[in-house]
């Protein structure tokens, strides 16, 4: 593999968007934009896919009807107490 192969492989590994899991997504991985039960993988997915660029915020809130500050808190939630902040049931212990 030639120098330039080599970085062109790394700069497209380095463009990967990943999940809070590590688990790499792209748009087809986005939940459907008529999701109606919010579990928090799906909210996780939502919040990594706008912070990567790879949906704006606009578009997400449209698409899948949320405010902006429902998503704010989403990604305020994660980015505080990981993923199980994200629980719905679990809301109250993490404010």
């Amino acid at each position: 593999m030639s120098t330039t192969d080599n970085r062109i492989s790394s700069a497209i590994a380095s463009s990967r968007v990943l999940d809070p899991t590590g688990q790499p997504i792209t748009r087809a991985d986005l939940p459907s934009p008529n999701t109606k039960r919010w579990v928090i993988r799906r909210k996780a997915r939502v919040v990594a896919g706008v912070q990567s660029g790879l949906i704006s915020l606009e578009e997400a809130c449209d698409r899948y009807s949320l405010s902006v500050d429902e998503f704010l808190s989403w990604q305020q939630s994660l980015g505080e107490h990981g993923m199980e902040g994200l629980r719905a049931t679990r809301t109250r212990k993490y404010r």
